[in-house]
């Protein structure tokens, strides 16, 4: 990585940061070009400033490399195996909706099925036909995975309590569709206006057609098991999301937002300052607060034009009630079996993983100069048509 640090401008980092990642896989063919555009506005926002630390700076260029050595070793795949591309994703179920609505827990339960196919986070970083699970372990890009959330972790110990993660733990579809750098992570790790206000006008298409063909080539060794995502990203672009899988079974989790925001924002500022040195809370607020607003009513408007019985709406506070329960629901309302394999393994899950089993996450809106009505007020479609 020590080219990185010749990197000054982006006029100079597009070719640089190719080069890089052709010499590192010995390949040239970065698949379809529609992943320029936001390359280049990503790119565009670290010359305007981002205020990145040095590490920072570093941190992105090594993940900007990293995107475009997964896109060359993707395309790879899919040239070795091109029937992987004719298999078929049927009916998978999707959890989405605001952040912060208890999705990443119910993710963590509903993956136990064991009928069920999710996206572990080192599959979800580096893309390849899932290996045994016996083999995860000794696999250099499982270690990559796992040596990056140690070392992050050990960093910020604070996250943990946040947001939990682990190399072999079910995992969001970022990681898939930063291959168009179209994703959250992008304004979640460094304040980028820029880059905020075309990703979320962007066509989303192109990002989703190709996360299809991720999940194709992830699950590959066993394209019969049914595929269990989840992103709160997807309800953001839920029309090109349902356009790539129209089929789609979508678990729609609520909550008050007036308890989201600052949970939230808790959560970027804690991954901001991993590349920067101070963060403002109310901004990311304010940003934020329009970016899910807006998003929650798009697809209000989206869901509105299509079968009701596509959608199971999910409560937190249902869940966090009884979490295997609103399972068992979620898969009566879909028609999916529920079997005694199966609630044995999420009960399991549910009583080893209490709700602070990696410690109590504080945060409070009086810690942020957006008061509680403000947020109610822009989110008030939301919370009418959901009855929070």
């Amino acid at each position: 990585m020590q080219r990185l640090d010749r990197i000054e401008k982006h006029v100079d980092w597009v070719d640089a940061l190719h080069d890089i990642a052709r010499d590192t896989t010995g390949l040239d063919d970065f698949g379809d070009t529609a992943y320029l555009e936001g390359l280049r506005v990503l790119l565009e926002c670290y010359d305007i400033g981002c205020d990145l630390t040095p590490i920072g700076v570093i941190a992105a260029k090594q993940k900007l490399v990293h995107v475009l050595e997964r896109r060359l070793l993707s395309e790879q795949a899919f040239k070795e195996r091109p029937q992987i591309l004719e298999q078929p994703i049927e009916r998978p179920l999707v959890i989405t909706g605001i952040v912060r609505t208890g999705s990443t827990a119910l993710h963590y339960l509903m993956a136990r099925d064991p009928e069920r196919q999710a996206l572990p986070y080192w599959l979800a970083e580096h893309p390849q036909p899932r290996p045994p699970e016996g083999e995860w372990a000794a696999h250099p890009d499982f270690q990559r995975s796992k040596g990056f959330l140690d070392m992050m972790f050990q960093v910020a110990p604070a996250l943990k309590a946040v947001h939990y993660m682990q190399a072999d733990w079910p995992e969001e579809c970022g990681h898939l569709m930063a291959h168009t750098f179209t994703d959250d992570y992008w304004e979640c790790g460094m304040r980028a206006p820029h880059y905020v206000e075309w990703y979320e006008g962007c066509d989303m298409v192109p990002t989703y057609t190709r996360h299809k063909k991720l999940l194709q080539l992830i699950g590959s060794p066993h394209p019969e098991r049914p595929w269990l995502l989840k992103y709160p990203v997807h309800m953001k672009h839920l029309d090109s999301f349902l356009e790539v899988y129209p089929d789609a079974r979508v678990i729609w989790t609520h909550r008050d937002p007036t308890k989201i925001m600052s949970s939230y924002a808790s959560l970027i500022a804690g991954f901001r300052l991993l590349n920067v040195n101070e963060v403002d809370k109310d901004d990311i607020v304010r940003e934020q607060m329009e970016v899910w607003a807006s998003g929650a009513d798009r697809a209000i408007d989206v869901r509105a034009g299509r079968d009701p019985s596509q959608f199971f709406d999910l409560y937190f506070d249902d869940f966090v009630a009884d979490p295997v329960e609103s399972v068992k629901r979620i898969y009566h309302h879909f028609d999916i079996g529920w079997t005694d394999p199966c609630e044995g393994a999420l009960r399991a899950w549910s009583e080893g993983n209490p709700q602070d089993r990696h410690g109590k996450h504080t945060h409070s809106l009086d810690e942020i100069q957006v008061s509680p009505e403000r947020v109610a007020e822009r989110f008030a479609h939301y919370i009418d048509t959901f009855n929070l």
